[in-house]
């Protein structure tokens, strides 16, 4: 069983920076970050692979950076120039199955192990 605690989330002013936290245990293949906004879909955010190999979503191309400690169990999202359409809850999952394009990488659905999430709020 995998178990993922995120940490990191909190409030900044628009431009800002932030660094967000996932803690796992357990093997998994592929690592990523979701959000949610509230009356809006999960949207996949950026997806890690074990050897490094990374996806991400057009919305945070050049933004946003996801990278992984196999040696502590950890994946990092660093986010910089963040946006108020950031804004939104911040869920990191993993995946034990390969994955093979990238919209599969960013599909919530091909992620069975979850994490309680994380608060982010950018203002303007």
């Amino acid at each position: 069983q995998v178990q993922l605690v995120e940490s990191g989330g909190g409030s900044v002013q628009s431009g800002g920076s932030l660094r967000l936290s996932c803690a796992g245990s357990g093997y998994t293949n592929y690592v990523a970050w979701f959000r949610q906004a509230p009356g809006k879909e999960r949207e996949g955010v950026a997806a890690i692979r074990s050897g490094g190999a990374t996806t991400y979503a057009d919305s945070v191309k050049g933004r946003f950076t996801i990278s992984r400690d196999n040696a502590k169990n950890t994946v990092y999202l660093q986010m910089n120039s963040l946006k108020p359409e950031d804004t939104a809850m911040y869920y990191c999952a993993a995946s034990p199955r390969g994955l093979y394009a990238d919209v599969q990488r960013l599909n919530a659905l091909n992620y069975p192990y979850w994490g309680q999430g994380t608060q982010v709020t950018v203002s303007s």
